[in-house]
């Protein structure tokens, strides 16, 4: 079972299985906006859905915080594409 932790120090939302971090996803605030720069899964735990899994969690934790997001990684741009509920939370919208 994986677990996403907001690692507020370093800006980055990260994954765990295990208790080992084996992905991240990088953002930085700009006044109400979360930009997401770049997400990464390490190649040994690719194909298992944990870039979604990332993603989706720290989405929902943008949302809970009233804000909105700014995808520059083409991951999280793609993954609100396919996902309509989260297309509110882009920036502008």
């Amino acid at each position: 079972m994986a677990e996403v932790k907001n690692n507020v120090d370093e800006s980055r939302y990260e994954i765990f299985v295990e208790g080992q971090r084996v992905g991240l996803m990088t953002y930085h605030v700009d006044g109400a906006t979360v930009a997401a720069p770049h997400t990464e899964i390490e190649p040994t735990h690719g194909g298992q859905g944990l870039g979604a899994e990332l993603v989706e969690a720290a989405l929902d934790d943008i949302r809970d915080k009233g804000m909105k997001v700014r995808p520059l990684c083409p991951f999280v741009s793609h993954f609100i594409a396919r996902h309509p509920s989260y297309q509110d939370l882009l920036e502008g919208s």
